[in-house]
């Protein structure tokens, strides 16, 4: 009897120990061809440095043939191509995650250390087989992501932010902090921005949902996305800020730099953490009290997720018209609470009523978006600040997603619908010359 089965386990009968042996001698040989086959390339560059910069894919195989002759046993055209693309993505790519990056179904990548790669397909987890070498193999593939932006990441600061070329969104984090080993999330933004209509086939939202939200960014109102982590929040801003007109000066502010506007008049800000010495650190707040000088028509906040609220919001009360900005929240209301929580981090020793008052006369509408049981996503309130009532801010919702069951498929079932209210906002919009149809209010309440 063996040890593993002394121990109590279970063999699987399907699969005999001298296989998966075999397997796991196969998997190791190569790796270890692989590595060979790199370090071989990487010598023959240094000694032909004039031909460096101009490798390509051809230069690439030629190399990696006169290898095969030499350094390795008989292996397979399919082992072949497999080694050098691998090679290939550790010298012009990000590695083995270099092929996930590259695939446009997968819209979220997480390595969990080296062995459990993880990835997001049409809103669902799936564990992929893809596998890094070793933690070191893991953290020089996060150098490589951080070191053109001018970020660091060690053991004095084990945790940063940062962005791919294409505006993907990544976090590493590293041993002591993660125990899993070195530990990368990237969030994937589409080559091509999508735009409104995109949103209306993928069920984001209803076609009179759209005409309204693009009527409210015209009339430059202040409007405010919120919404659980992955739900969409981006992607919406992003939409939203395409209804910009294009004769308008607008300045992003952003922890790593996501949004792709194409008006022609746009000044990108980012912030920035501090150096090896602690210093030079740039905050959200300092770049929103920046832009005020800068002659803004539209100020557009990334992420709020500390003090930067009070400056936003003051920014909005005066005369800051048409501002956009997103923050994590669960519900529309939780979002004004949010925020209040926001304000007081500032440090301002502000009564409660005047942080209220704040928020109620800076936004106009709060468009609240939400990840689905079924992966999807889905804008559930386009909700209206109207007011103060007493110690309290008024809100209304205008649109809803009403939930209807599940499907065989497992898709949630429901639909849009107007709450029959006609907004506060209509008269403003009426002024800009956008009627609020009629036919919007058909509600059932």
């Amino acid at each position: 009897m063996s040890l593993f089965k002394r121990l109590g386990g279970k063999e699987h009968p399907s699969i005999p120990s001298q296989v998966k042996g075999n397997d796991a001698k196969k998997t190791n040989r190569n790796t270890e061809l692989e590595m060979r086959l790199h370090n071989y390339i990487v010598e023959e560059l240094k000694n032909h440095p004039d031909q460096t910069e101009v490798i390509d894919k051809k230069r690439l195989k030629e190399i990696s043939e006169s290898f095969f002759q030499f350094e390795s046993d008989y292996i397979t055209f399919e082992q072949k191509t497999q080694l050098i693309d691998a090679v290939e993505y550790e010298l012009f790519g990000y590695g083995p995650i270099t092929q996930l990056l590259s695939n446009p179904q997968i819209t979220e990548i997480m390595v969990n250390g080296p062995n459990d790669v993880y990835i997001e397909r049409k809103g669902k987890l799936i564990k992929s087989d893809v596998t890094f070498h070793n933690d070191q193999h893991v953290l020089k593939v996060i150098e490589r992501i951080v070191s053109p932006l001018g970020r660091r990441i060690d053991e004095s600061n084990p945790m940063v932010d940062a962005r791919l070329p294409d505006g993907s969104r990544v976090n590493a984090i590293i041993p002591p902090l993660a125990l899993n080993g070195p530990t990368i999330t990237i969030r994937k933004f589409s080559q091509k921005p999508f735009g409104i209509q995109e949103l209306i086939q993928f069920g984001t939202l209803s076609k009179e949902m759209a005409k309204f939200i693009e009527s409210c960014v015209k009339a430059k109102l202040n409007i405010f996305i919120s919404g659980g982590t992955s739900s969409g929040k981006t992607t919406t801003l992003n939409v939203l800020s395409s209804f910009i007109p294009n004769d308008e000066r607008i300045i992003t502010i952003e922890d790593a730099a996501e949004l792709k506007l194409h008006q022609q008049h746009v000044v990108k800000l980012e912030s920035r953490p501090s150096n090896i010495e602690g210093q030079g650190e740039v905050k959200i707040r300092d770049l929103v009290r920046n832009s005020l000088r800068m002659r803004p028509d539209r100020i557009i906040v990334g992420e709020v997720r500390s003090a930067e609220a009070l400056d936003m919001l003051q920014a909005m009360n005066t005369g800051h018209e048409g501002s956009l900005g997103t923050g994590h929240a669960n519900t529309p209301r939780d979002m004004l609470a949010r925020l209040e929580t926001m304000v007081l981090m500032a440090g301002m020793d502000l009564p409660v009523r005047a942080i209220r008052e704040q928020i109620a006369g800076a936004l106009d509408l709060i468009i609240h978006q939400s990840r689905l049981k079924d992966g999807s996503r889905k804008i559930t309130h386009i909700t209206e600040v109207v007011g103060m009532e007493g110690d309290t801010i008024i809100l209304q919702d205008i649109f809803l997603f009403k939930e209807k069951g599940q499907g065989i498929d497992g898709k949630v079932l429901g639909e849009f619908i107007s709450t029959g209210i006609r907004p506060s906002c209509a008269d403003k919009l009426a002024l800009q010359g956008l009627n609020f149809p009629s036919e919007w209010i058909k509600g059932e309440w």
